[in-house]
């Protein structure tokens, strides 16, 4: 069934105003936006599915840039086209630019008062517990699928970054390269089959 103007319409407003209300109201980086997008585009609008919503927060995070504006850019698109990834980007980019254009103005009054630093050290134990569920819930997904080289290379991955430092581009694209290779490998498999 086609879609109307109206709806397109009511589509991009929920779009923009969702994307602007996750990011003027999310503070600690990308990660801390992830499972609110997916809360609100797979859970409450039901607009896109649990696994579609994985495979574009890998994208997002093997991208360059910002991943809170790369996955508002891949979520919107998937949703609206080109007109909802442009929508997704100024909802994204609007209040971050607005907040730190004000701190930039009263820097220097922001560093020495002693609230604001307590609020940023509150608001460090509430990142730090978001990010947790991120990888609580990536993790599991990643486990729910009881296949030996996901969980390899999670494993891998978390080893190599954490106790050889190794850099973070290479372990995500040797990790693009094993998930080419493994998809192949499932398609010929099934096509043998």
């Amino acid at each position: 069934m086609k879609e109307t103007m109206k709806e397109k319409l009511t589509r991009y407003r929920t779009l923009f105003l969702s994307t602007l209300k996750l990011s003027a109201f999310t503070f600690g980086g990308g990660f801390v936006i992830i499972p609110l997008m997916r809360k609100r585009f797979v859970e409450e609008l039901h607009w896109i599915e649990e696994q579609e919503m994985l495979d574009l927060t890998a994208l997002a995070q093997s991208s360059p840039g910002a991943i809170a504006v790369n996955a508002s850019i891949l979520v919107g698109y998937h949703v609206a086209g080109v007109m909802g990834a442009l929508l997704s980007i100024i909802g994204t980019v609007l209040p971050p630019l607005v907040i730190i254009s004000a701190i930039s103005m009263f820097y220097t009054a922001f560093r020495d008062n002693a609230i604001v630093g307590m609020a940023m050290t509150g608001m460090l134990a509430g990142v730090a517990a978001v990010i947790c569920d991120v990888v609580i819930t990536m993790g599991k997904a990643v486990f729910q699928k009881k296949r030996v080289l996901p969980v390899l290379v999670l494993l891998g991955s978390f080893i190599a970054v954490r106790f050889f430092s190794v850099n973070i581009i290479l372990v995500i694209f040797a990790c693009g390269v094993i998930g080419a290779m493994d998809t192949l490998y499932q398609e010929r498999a099934g096509r043998r089959a």
